[in-house]
């Protein structure tokens, strides 16, 4: 029998799955339908200017799916190579979860969170820095928002070095991704 956290982890790489494939059957349709490669290509002349709304959207809890910016950066991004603008997109998400946890830790320490979230945070406290590790794997690795992840076990106290390194299972997530968007484009 599964445990809630395989249970939990299973459901969240399911519905990550199923929202990666309604993201390619979109964008194959797209491609049929519309000059949607004109589109790509027309906003690809301002690379500086997608990295900073995808910069911004990895900070403020992922509102925009990484993979979109995959697909941008098959024929667009500052680097010749899918393979370097990909590694960019990982480093840019796995820095805001990063950015996101220090947020976090360092805002515990406020009135706003005192008046606020300290109640909440602390009858949870315990349970985060327990499961703390396999939240931010599965934050990491499924639709689950990750820098919200990060935020919030960076304010339940954490252990910094643990969390730097299960947060780098992100890199896993744009490995197998990129490497799907990259062949359904094929």
């Amino acid at each position: 029998m599964l445990s809630y956290r395989s249970k939990f982890l299973i459901k969240n790489l399911a519905k990550g799955f199923f929202f990666f494939v309604l993201l390619i059957i979109g964008y194959i349709l797209l491609q049929k339908y519309t000059d949607f490669d004109a589109f790509l290509d027309y906003i690809g002349q301002w690379p500086f200017w997608v990295y900073m709304t995808y910069c911004v959207s990895e900070i403020v809890f992922g509102i925009i799916p990484p993979e979109l910016f995959m697909i941008w950066s098959i024929n667009s991004g500052l680097f010749d190579s899918y393979v370097l603008n990909v590694a960019f997109l990982a480093i840019i998400s796995y820095s805001a979860g990063v950015f996101g946890y220090f947020i976090g830790h360092n805002f515990k320490n406020t009135q706003l969170f005192e008046k606020y979230l300290a109640s909440h945070v602390t009858k949870y406290q315990k349970q985060l820095k327990r499961y703390g590790g396999f939240l931010i794997f599965v934050g990491a690795v499924t639709p689950v928002p990750f820098s919200a992840v990060c935020m919030l076990v960076g304010m339940a106290n954490f252990k910094a070095s643990r969390f730097l390194l299960i947060a780098a299972t992100r890199f896993l997530r744009f490995a197998v991704y990129s490497y799907l968007v990259y062949h359904a484009q094929i």
